[in-house]
């Protein structure tokens, strides 16, 4: 694992992007998967000007790792919706280059990606859980592809989500789809990157203690190509940082 600590949120996004930039800027084809939420807001406003109306970034294409679909609604579920609204339509990146996982295909994602010659790349938060994707404790197995979650049942989860839909839980499904961890750790690179002292507790779980399923991204740990990138306050709590 490469570990980079920054000392702030924009220098973090900087270097976050600078990155992904230059994977990008590589001359063949370019699978990225990437992550909606708060922690990737200022990233995607540094990359936009910088993709925007640049005809040598058509090579990149871009795959969702888990969606929420919204009950009757047609078109994007949650994360892609927030995806497209903080990066693929600033950007102006083609509906060529995005491949969508979602209710219809989840089963398939797998053979796609495969098929596409894999991800070169995955970005992701953390929660302060430990869940990275939609691999939640108590529900992931380290073994599983990309696979339904299901949450009829789990109410806590459901309200959760229902902040994302305007608070209205008639809009929450009873089940989502995410990349199971096997599907995550066979991309060939994985950048994870988190800001803020309410991460740093779970950011020295995670990444400096016991690979359990109870922590879901302590998996991470053992992939060969891990970058971990935060600011100092996220890695406040690493003594030797």
């Amino acid at each position: 694992m490469k570990l980079i600590i920054e000392k702030d949120y924009e220098t973090m996004s900087q270097t976050t992007a600078n990155i992904l930039l230059g994977l990008m800027s590589e001359d063949h084809r370019v699978n990225l998967a990437i992550t909606a939420g708060n922690t990737p807001k200022r990233l995607y406003e540094i990359m936009v000007p910088q993709v925007k109306g640049r005809p040598y970034f058509e090579n990149v294409h871009y795959y969702n790792f888990d969606e929420i679909p919204i009950v009757g609604s047609q078109g994007y579920g949650i994360t892609m919706r927030n995806l497209n609204d903080l990066y693929f339509s600033p950007a102006n990146i083609k509906k060529e280059q995005l491949h969508p996982l979602d209710e219809t295909n989840w089963q398939t994602q797998d053979a796609r990606l495969k098929e596409a010659g894999g991800l070169d790349l995955i970005l992701m938060g953390i929660g302060e859980d430990g869940h990275f994707c939609g691999n939640m404790p108590g529900w992931t197995k380290f073994g599983a592809t990309t696979y339904a979650v299901d949450i009829s049942q789990a109410q806590a989860a459901k309200e959760a989500l229902a902040a994302e839909v305007d608070g209205d839980l008639r809009k929450v499904p009873n089940e989502f789809y995410t990349m199971g961890p096997k599907s995550v750790m066979a991309a060939k690179r994985l950048v994870m990157f988190a800001n803020g002292k309410k991460k740093a507790a779970i950011v020295k779980k995670a990444f400096f203690g016991a690979v359990t399923e109870a922590v879901p991204a302590s998996i991470l740990q053992l992939h060969p190509n891990l970058t971990l990138i935060l600011d100092t306050e996220a890695a406040s709590e690493l003594a030797d940082r």
